[in-house]
């Protein structure tokens, strides 16, 4: 009995090579239908269509295809089953040998801007789903392929024998896993458009389906064990163009990063981003990418050893005069001229990546966080800053370029850990102070990194202030305007230190705390 295998695939890629060496290496007949029967047939290989195997023909606009008992008994028939071989012969189906299926494109459907509901509904794949959850049930006589990176895989097997067990195990894994990502795509997609933002919030239920993508050496500490799991959007789109595989702690840095700079719209003009241990010591504007780097290095040249450095804008030769001499662990832009990436070259454990901004545009509004025993979902703080709705508190009102500079710091601050500080003028950060058990330990540490720079800069803090002493020591050292969300019972007592010392103190209405 001929060795049957039946192809329907959306991603056409790999598919001549694999079809080829079933035939002509294998001996493989082949099944299929629609778009992937003419890529075979266009490849000059012998191809039977769905449709004359089934002898019915493809309806409703090609909605029901594979749907047929001559199709699903025959993937889903045991060998060692006599009743099961009794009910093949007297419905005259041969078996299925091999399955191979990849969805609908669903997810990339959806991905384009104001997408149809009817479009996307049209892309809900029916048929794909359940061939491959048939197949994979039937692990123990079929093997399936879901995906054009497991075809050599298989082809090697085939190679030196029948496929073995533990690999028809591992592909009907992978398949569950597939239509497992699948459906929630489209279920998370359902309940945004019939619940708008609130859906993700109001979930009874959390469900993941994320693709390993790499395993990584280790965590944080080398006795620890990690993983990293994405889907195709996020860090899952980056491009990574040279430099050692990326680590645990390479992708939080990485992350920090880039949601540091994605404070500062590339229509805006060029900025930089430092990141050390997932806090910037260096964020900067400027006038070219030359400068914003120059300038976000020059910011905390001690801390940018061994730093991550993201930025809003293409990275071009130009800039690389900045990274002479320096020590880094990965640099993220939006892309890389081909003339950076040559002078980058030489430094072969830098890891270079691109990351689009459409990946970063798809990527979850999810943040989630592991806890004992469960998981923390929170919507990431990704509000639009509202300086019309900011109010000044103080008798004196911040000067134009004062103002400038609060908008600035406040951008920076957000993505400093709590209890967090920033100093700052002229589009550079001058001084961060993170992650101290109280205020006033990082404006200490805030202000003496400024040093004199902190004569006539601004302070932003990412919480109110409880007492007047931050606001009394930054005062002291020459601060000239202070941001901060208010609501504190004694923002009486701050406001009256800031009108004491001539500064300026605007509030925001809005903290922004990040453990």
């Amino acid at each position: 009995m001929a060795r049957l295998a039946l192809l329907s695939v959306s991603n056409k890629e790999g598919l001549e090579p694999l079809a080829r060496a079933l035939v002509e290496r294998h001996g493989f007949q082949l099944l299929s239908s629609g778009g992937t029967a003419q890529c075979i047939a266009a490849a000059g290989l012998p191809v039977t269509k769905v449709a004359e195997h089934t002898g019915a023909p493809e309806i409703l606009g090609g909605r029901v295809k594979t749907l047929h008992p001559r199709v699903h008994g025959g993937i889903l028939a045991r060998p060692s089953e006599a009743a099961d071989q009794a009910d093949l012969e007297a419905q005259q189906i041969p078996p299925i040998e091999l399955v191979v299926v990849n969805l609908y494109p669903f997810e990339a459907t959806i991905a384009q801007p104001d997408v149809r509901w009817e479009d996307a509904i049209e892309k809900i794949d029916i048929g794909g789903p359940a061939m491959v959850r048939a197949a994979a049930k039937n692990h123990a006589h079929v093997s399936v392929l879901t995906s054009p990176e497991q075809y050599k895989r298989l082809l090697n097997a085939l190679d030196a024998g029948p496929v073995p067990l533990e690999l028809r195990k591992q592909l009907a894994l992978e398949a569950f896993q597939h239509t497992a990502g699948y459906d929630r795509a489209i279920s998370t997609w359902l309940g945004q458009q019939l619940q708008g933002d609130a859906a993700e919030g109001s979930a009874t239920t959390l469900e993941l389906a994320l693709p390993l993508r790499q395993s990584l050496r280790y965590g944080e500490n080398p006795h620890q064990s990690a993983g990293w799991f994405s889907s195709s959007n996020g860090w899952g789109g980056a491009q990574q163009l040279q430099g050692k595989a990326l680590s645990y702690n390479n992708l939080l840095d990485l992350d920090a990063a880039q949601a540091a700079v994605e404070r500062f719209p590339a229509a805006e003009g060029p900025a930089a981003v430092v990141i050390k241990h997932t806090n910037p010591c260096g964020v900067a504007t400027g006038n070219s990418c030359a400068e914003a780097l120059a300038r976000a290095i020059a910011a905390d040249p001690v801390s940018a050893f061994g730093g991550i450095i993201a930025l809003n804008q293409t990275l071009d030769a130009a800039a690389c005069a900045s990274l002479e001499g320096l020590f880094l662990e990965c640099i993220v832009a939006p892309s890389i001229s081909a003339e950076a990436r040559e002078q980058l070259a030489a430094k072969t454990n830098l890891r270079l990546l691109e990351l689009p901004s459409q990946a970063s545009a798809q990527a979850s509004r999810q943040h989630l966080r592991s806890i004992l025993g469960g998981v923390l979902v929170q919507d990431r703080d990704q509000s639009a800053d509202e300086p019309e709705a900011w109010q000044v508190a103080t008798e004196r009102q911040p000067e134009r370029d004062e103002l400038e500079d609060l908008r600035f710091a406040w951008r920076v601050v957000r993505h400093v850990r709590s209890n967090a500080i920033v100093v700052a003028k002229a589009g550079q950060s001058l001084g961060v102070g993170a992650g101290q058990m109280n205020r006033v330990g990082s404006a200490e540490i805030a202000l003496a990194a400024a040093g004199d720079g902190a004569r006539g800069a601004v302070l932003a803090s990412d919480g109110f202030f409880p007492f007047d002493d931050t606001v009394k020591l930054a005062t002291s050292r020459g601060i000239r305007a202070v941001i901060q969300p208010g609501g504190s019972k004694r923002d009486a007592d701050s406001i009256a230190a800031c009108n004491a010392a001539g500064v300026a103190m605007v509030l925001t209405g809005r903290r922004h705390f990040l453990h």
